[in-house]
C-alpha cells in the first residue's frame, strides 16, 4: 500500500492495541486524530472491506449486544506493517519542512 489518506492511517492506528467493533474505531481514531478524523458509519466500513481486502484488518469475532450484532476488527502483521510504513514516511515528511523552517530562524 502506498500513501493512505489520514482516516485509513487512524483507523489502522485505532486497532493497534486491541481488536475494536465500528463505534470504537470511531471513537478512538477521533481521539487519536484530536478530532481531525470524523468517522461516519458508512465510510467507516466502506473502508474496513477495503482493509480487508487488501489483508489488513481481519474481523476478529461477532458478538450480539443488546439483539444487535457487533463486530469486532484486527489489525493484521501486514496491517502493522502498512500503517508503520505511513507513520515514518509522514515522520520523514515532516523533517524536512521543521528543518526548512530552522534554517529560515522562524
Amino acid at each position: 500500500m502506498t500513501k493512505m489518506t489520514e482516516a485509513t492511517y487512524f483507523i489502522l492506528a485505532a486497532l493497534l492495541e486491541a481488536p475494536l467493533h465500528g463505534y470504537g474505531i470511531i471513537k478512538r481514531a477521533g481521539e487519536q486524530s484530536a478530532g481531525r478524523v470524523k468517522l461516519a458509519v458508512g465510510t467507516l466500513y466502506g473502508a474496513l472491506d477495503r482493509l480487508a481486502e487488501a489483508g489488513l484488518v481481519v474481523v476478529d469475532r461477532e458478538e450480539v449486544v443488546d439483539g444487535r450484532p457487533r463486530r469486532y476488527y484486527r489489525i493484521t502483521d501486514d496491517g502493522v506493517t502498512a500503517v508503520r510504513e505511513e507513520a515514518v514516511r509522514l515522520q520523514q515528511a515532516a523533517r524536512v519542512v521543521t528543518g526548512q523552517i530552522a534554517v529560515m530562524g522562524a
